[in-house]
């Protein structure tokens, strides 16, 4: 008894009988209306498709546009290169100035020293503040604002250098087993963060800032520090662990970002927080050898 097709009436390979015979993998059906059409399309155009198909390789981050693991480091590298050779540039100046022109050289050196710290200072405010409210991420800004850290840090620690010589360097190699050590234990799953941490950080982080302006005031109208002796120790020791959490929060960010699919642009975003945390985790290591070194 012959089936009724709704298109075509009645299947008549079905009606006359025809034997249909199950092909082998890249050979067209046998015994069937459709064997042509299958010999001219279907053994060689289909095939040919599918082992191209196959062979090309997955689609990847760039392809895509999404940020991927790579584009963070890279973003972050490129922006902490930044800060790390300006700075380092700055810091030598007063020694190599030293060199060529003895002390007059050196207090050059330190003069400009100066000069890029305050310049420094101002075109980080002004920029990070830019680039923090800014909803699309900017690589030219990111790099502008590593550009001036790398000034305000250089001017910093060429000042430093010239009362604690040698101290620049070990800044830098406390800086770096810190943040390290963040990374180690952020990798193996030990650090993480909370909402109840996340709320304890952040009244911390008003509190500190609040104890920075009355400090300044002090400073300004007695000449006095809230940051000398053992209670300095003990903030730049609470503001190092502050800082080792914000760095925390900024791996999880960029951790969600590339799993998320973010733009690719969102990589600045991110080495932008990552820059941000290390210069201030850089500068309270400096302050609490400045005071263990005074002392």
């Amino acid at each position: 008894m012959a089936r009724h097709n709704i298109v075509f009436g009645r299947d008549q390979s079905v009606q006359s009988g025809a034997q249909y015979r199950a092909p082998q993998f890249g050979q067209s059906p046998q015994g069937g209306p459709g064997t042509q059409w299958s010999s001219d399309f279907g053994q060689q155009a289909s095939t040919e498709n599918l082992e191209a198909m196959y062979a090309r390789p997955a689609a990847s981050g760039y392809d895509t546009g999404r940020m991927t693991l790579r584009d963070a480091l890279n973003a972050i590298t490129a922006s902490l290169g930044l800060v790390i050779v300006i700075g380092g540039g700055i810091t030598l100046l007063p020694h190599a100035f030293g060199l060529v022109a003895g002390e007059e050289g050196q207090a050059l050196g330190a003069g400009i020293g100066m000069l890029a710290l305050v310049v420094g200072l101002l075109g980080a405010l002004v920029v990070g503040l830019v680039n923090a409210f800014r909803r699309k991420p900017s690589a030219i800004l990111t790099l502008l604002y590593a550009g001036f850290e790398g000034l305000l840090l250089g001017g910093l620690s060429a000042g430093m250098e010239i009362i604690y010589p040698g101290i620049a360097l070990q800044a830098v190699t406390g800086t770096l087993i810190v943040a390290g050590t963040v990374l180690v234990l952020f990798r193996v799953g030990v650090l993480r963060t909370s909402p109840r941490l996340n709320k304890i950080f952040f009244v911390a982080m008003i509190a500190y800032l609040l104890f920075g302006l009355v400090n300044i005031v002090l400073l300004i109208a007695t000449g006095q520090s809230l940051r000398d002796g053992m209670l300095g120790l003990a903030i730049g020791g609470l503001a190092v662990a502050m800082a080792s959490y914000s760095l925390v929060m900024d791996f999880e960010d960029i951790q969600n970002a590339a799993a998320a699919g973010v733009p690719r642009p969102y990589a600045w975003r991110v080495a932008f927080g990552v820059t941000v945390t290390m210069v201030w985790m850089y500068v309270e290591v400096l302050r609490i050898l400045a005071i263990l070194r005074g002392d």
